[in-house]
């Protein structure tokens, strides 16, 4: 019927034509990955470089892992614990890397390294300052072979006055302010149970190399970008150095509690230690409703957040009291539909538990040497179009030492070079 004029007969129908049959559509192609065909040479060892090339690996970087023969990196001797022959440490930051065993005293190997610098997009290293230099693979050395280098240098305490300092992610940690906040109050300074600053310094190696990259499209040139531990851990302790340099308040160790929020730390349910992370004054509320104590929320000392904090003692005492009556797993249950943060103290075992319930997919799974799988940890980072791919189990010392040997000693043209 046409819908304009309601009483207008009807045009017949013409007859259908047959479609024409068609053919099933290709499954598409996977994109490109964020960082195919940049080649990195690895100069990295330990935890800060190694961790700042996987990222980069993950996202699709060819990352040509150098190592010395016969012992290669410092880790694949840290174990235990230990995963087909090889230290978990290890395996931990170096998958999806080709290994190369290079001694760059020798003059066969040290030609290969320069060919690699020559090659390379990005590199990345992590020796004391002055060490690639003695071999000729220093900054400027590297920039006369290849001005569109982008040259990562993570070092302990930056190429001045400290650059004879050793950077142990636990020397930093102390000097830098970290152990001071950390740990029982009162007590004695505590470390982290993770080398949190040789992580944090890798996270910024690889967002100034991929700020480096993007500049370099531009330009054509590349640069030299530097990161050190102990500026990492100064700019990573957020608003507790802010709390310093703006207004000189010294911290000390903390505890559990938070400063400048409460409730803010664990508390013992039942059963087992439960942390309260409440944020505002709204989340207050529920929780004492939760807690069947709605007169705590209009209590003059719990009012607001700055009461809270002016009363944490005696906030503290009153939650505690009612906390022990039920489990932690209770609480849970109960508290999080109120729109209340909290949840037991997992250990690592549990959390994965709690990433895979919620579906997370946190493992990333390789097959090893033997055949059988390594459970990888997953890149945290999700992209829509090309997630992170693991490709490449970590390899073993000098693994693709013969084929990226031949390629280096045949001097043929990178394909990345092909673009340059």
């Amino acid at each position: 019927m046409n819908p304009q004029h309601p009483t207008a007969p009807e045009t017949p129908a013409a007859p259908e034509t047959p479609a024409a049959p068609t053919t099933p559509a290709a499954p598409a192609a996977p994109a490109a990955l964020p960082l195919a065909g940049v080649l990195v040479a690895d100069f990295g060892r330990v935890l800060a470089a190694p961790y700042a090339t996987m990222l980069l690996a993950d996202l699709g970087a060819d990352v040509v892992k150098v190592e010395q023969p016969g012992t290669g990196d410092d880790t694949r001797a840290w174990g235990p614990p230990h995963a087909q022959g090889e230290a978990t440490y290890f395996l931990s930051v170096n998958r999806n890397k080709r290994s190369i065993a290079l001694d760059l005293r020798d003059p066969a190997d040290h030609a290969r390294a320069v060919e690699l610098v020559r090659r390379a997009d990005v590199l990345v290293e992590n020796f004391r300052p002055g060490t690639m230099a003695k071999h000729g693979l220093g900054h400027q050395e590297a920039r006369a072979l290849n001005p569109r280098l982008v040259y990562c240098s993570v070092t302990g305490f930056g190429p001045g006055a400290g650059a004879a300092l050793p950077g142990y992610d636990l020397l930093v940690q102390a000097v830098g302010g970290l152990m001071s906040v950390t740990g029982p109050a009162p007590g004695e300074p505590v470390k982290t149970g993770v080398a949190l600053v040789d992580v944090l310094t890798g996270l910024h190696a690889a967002v100034g190399v991929l700020a480096a990259l993007r500049e370099r499209d531009a330009t054509g040139e590349g640069q030299l970008v530097e990161v050190n531990l102990l500026s990492t851990l100064l700019s990573s302790l957020v608003n507790q150095s802010a709390g310093y340099t703006l207004a000189g308040v010294v911290p000390g160790i903390l505890g559990n509690r938070h400063p400048s929020i409460a409730p803010y730390e664990v508390f013992t349910a039942a059963d087992r230690p439960l942390v309260i992370a409440v944020g505002n004054d709204r989340q207050f509320a529920s929780l004492c409703r939760g807690l069947e104590a709605p007169e705590l929320a209009t209590d003059a000392r719990f009012a607001t957040n700055p009461d809270r904090v002016a009363h944490i003692d005696a906030l503290a005492a009153e939650l505690t009291d009612r906390l022990r009556h039920r489990t932690a797993a209770e609480w849970f249950a109960l508290l999080t539909p109120l729109g209340v943060p909290c949840g037991p103290v997992n250990d690592l075992a549990g959390a994965f538990q709690l990433a895979d319930t919620l579906g997370l997919e946190p493992r990333a799974s390789l097959p090893g040497p033997d055949g059988e799988p390594l459970d990888l940890v997953a890149n945290p980072i999700g992209l829509s179009r090309t997630p992170p791919r693991y490709e490449r189990r970590p390899p073993g010392l000098g693994e693709h030492t013969a084929e990226l040997s031949a390629w280096l000693d045949d001097r043929l043209p990178h394909r990345n070079e092909e673009s340059r």
